[in-house]
């Protein structure tokens, strides 16, 4: 049975009411890019807070980073999606949970912080990694000047050590685009969201999801285009290899 293609269904109108079926990939497209962003800074902050606890002179805060990404890292997103979404709220205090479930866009905060915290893990291995490639001169040239530890990090090592792991930081970052897709499980209308939507509803497949395709290909390929652009523009001679 041959498959007859029909690339006109993108212009026809969405039984949803919101204009074509190209309109709602659209804006499956524009709750993929919130979510991500949003994602991503929950990962950079939290990852970044966890990677310098893995680089301090105290075992405790070496232990407690450790155990952090281990946690995050070793259970599924999938799960850790569930979890934050159907149990959470169920452990809570009864009027917070009531509040929680009747967030008016609960999926995508779910979401948000489900895959931040998810790829905080990776961000922190990453940072942490950062900072023990720099020199020990680095340091203890901010004690000489008479920095605090804090403001040795913050002056110094973290935003040397940001430009050092700017590439992997680029790959986490598409993993983070990446992994919006599994908010459609707990009802997000992101990008593959909208693509199996349209799918349901004009029973055209593989339109659906090769436009859905194409259109992550392109949004990868912009922000790859941004973040090489951004890394020769921070790159330091002799401490990373920006294109």
């Amino acid at each position: 049975m041959n498959y007859h293609w029909n690339w006109g269904i993108l212009l026809e109108p969405s039984p949803d009411g919101q204009g074509t079926y190209l309109n709602m990939l659209l804006g499956g497209l524009r709750w993929t890019v919130l979510t991500s962003l949003a994602a991503w800074a929950v990962a950079l902050v939290f990852g970044s807070l966890v990677g310098v606890m893995r680089t301090l002179p105290s075992w405790i805060a070496v232990h407690l980073g450790g155990a952090y990404i281990e946690l995050f890292r070793n259970i599924p997103l999938l799960v850790q999606l569930f979890l934050w979404f159907f149990v959470i709220p169920e452990l809570l205090p009864h009027d917070w949970g009531v509040w929680v479930k009747h967030l008016r866009y609960g999926a995508f905060y779910t979401a948000v912080v489900a895959i931040g915290l998810y790829m905080s893990a990776r961000v922190a291995t990453q940072v942490s990694a950062g900072i023990n490639a720099l020199p020990k001169g680095q340091s203890m040239a901010g004690t000489a000047i008479g920095l605090t530890p804090a403001q040795t990090y913050r002056y110094i090592l973290l935003p040397m050590a940001y430009r050092i792991v700017l590439p992997p930081l680029t790959s986490e970052f598409l993993n983070t685009i990446k992994n919006t897709s599994v908010a459609l499980t707990i009802g997000l209308m992101e990008l593959t969201g909208a693509a199996r939507s349209m799918q349901e509803f004009s029973f055209h497949v593989f339109e659906a999801f090769t436009a859905a395709t194409v259109i992550y290909l392109a949004l990868n390929a912009v922000v790859t285009i941004g973040m090489r652009a951004l890394e020769r523009a921070l790159a330091v001679p002799g401490f990373n290899a920006a294109r």
